[in-house]
């Protein structure tokens, strides 16, 4: 049996936490400018339409008495330290998937803990305990049906799916629930006559292919009840990135270049505290009109280095056709090797390229930034 853990409307309900005159009002957090997007609000707060990633213009004109507020990354991250340490007193399979979820596989635990869904009710009583919120917990046979379960019941809530019920509960489950499928696939499922994830059993499989590619042949495995997606603590990076919404849209390359500048050292400094170097770097850019692009390009060398990231995120810039004013703009990275991975010499190389000397600069100014605080040293260039 699996466990997922969502915490209930995260941020917010951690500055609630922090500042008592914000219960029961419509907290919202994402910074007090329009230019921002909403990274979560209180449930008091969704009654008015408000979620998460709506841009913050939206959300004061649907909840205009709502308190803005500005993100706490490190005091979200402290608090989620203690709730991870907690799952991980009921079983060493612990897998967190972001900030405020995790799954718990308890497989085998019941001599020690008990029930599943006792389980559950001690780990939700524990949260609560210790660091004073409310989480959501979803327990199911697999990954798949316990994150679902996990988001019927919010917040504070427990939904219990035993192996003998999953038949029925796909059979009724509404396929905009189902993780992927969005309103536009939705619309496209409709047309197909599937409404529910019981439904998708009934449409022949080739067509399920021919109209849904790969998605379709996982929706037809998830139909089943089947998830063979293993519970693994500590899972790697897939990418690292960072990202900022301009204060204002331009189209001003040198200052779009500024942020990249400062995006790479970010980036880069991550990539040192995970251990690993990137071969492919991305650049995100969002226009006026809330258009997403990305580009990117691919390394010989996997790196670290602030420098080559920025160096080649710069290029990308510039080989960008930028028509409409940008809004939005990141670096990331992906394809990552450990540090201690060698390095493929070249056919016609004596010896392999030693890492960029940067990243000697980049670990003295880690060194520095960790005794004396993040902005006691950095570039001359982003202090103008």
């Amino acid at each position: 049996m699996i466990l997922h853990i969502d915490m209930d409307a995260f941020y917010a309900s951690v500055e609630k936490l922090d500042d008592p005159r914000l219960e029961n009002k419509c907290v919202i957090v994402g910074g007090t400018s329009n230019r921002g997007v909403v990274s979560a609000a209180s449930y008091e707060a969704r009654r008015f339409g408000v979620h998460s990633a709506m841009p913050i213009f939206q959300a004061k004109q649907k909840c205009p008495h709502g308190v803005f507020v500005p993100p706490r990354m490190g005091r979200y991250k402290e608090v989620s330290k203690k709730v991870m340490a907690l799952l991980k007193e009921f079983s060493p399979l612990v897998e967190p998937v972001s900030i405020d979820e995790a799954y718990v596989d308890i497989t085998g635990c019941q001599r020690l803990f008990g029930e599943p869904q006792e389980i559950a009710r001690e780990i939700k009583h524990k949260i609560l305990d210790s660091v004073h919120l409310t989480c959501s917990v979803g327990v199911a046979p697999n990954k798949f049906l316990a994150k679902i379960a996990s988001d019927l019941d919010k917040p504070d809530g427990l939904t219990l799916i035993m192996p003998d019920q999953v038949p029925q509960f796909i059979e009724s489950l509404a396929i905009k629930k189902v993780p992927g499928v969005g309103k536009k696939m939705v619309r496209q499922l409709e047309l197909l006559g599937i409404r529910t994830l019981g439904d998708v059993q009934r449409l022949p499989e080739k067509a399920l292919l021919k109209h849904l590619g790969k998605f379709g042949q996982r929706l037809r495995t998830l139909s089943s009840g089947s998830d063979d997606s293993p519970v693994t603590p500590h899972a790697p990076h897939k990418s690292i990135s960072s990202e900022r919404t301009l204060a204002a849209d331009t189209r001003d390359i040198k200052l779009l270049k500024r942020y990249l500048l400062s995006q790479s050292a970010e980036v880069a400094r991550q990539l040192r505290q995970a251990g690993v170097r990137a071969r492919t770097i991305v650049i995100k850019v969002k226009n006026a009109d809330f258009k997403t692009v990305t580009r990117q390009t691919t390394i010989a060398i996997p790196t670290q280095s602030s420098e080559t990231i920025y160096k080649h995120a710069a290029q990308l810039i510039d080989d960008f056709n930028i028509i409409q004013k940008i809004r939005l703009i990141g670096v990331g990275t992906t394809g990552f090797s450990t540090v201690t991975a060698s390095v493929q010499m070249g056919l016609f190389e004596h010896k392999a390229k030693p890492p960029d000397n940067w990243e000697k600069v980049d670990k003295a100014l880690d060194s520095i930034s960790q005794k004396f605080g993040k902005d006691a040293i950095g570039r001359a260039t982003l202090k103008e």
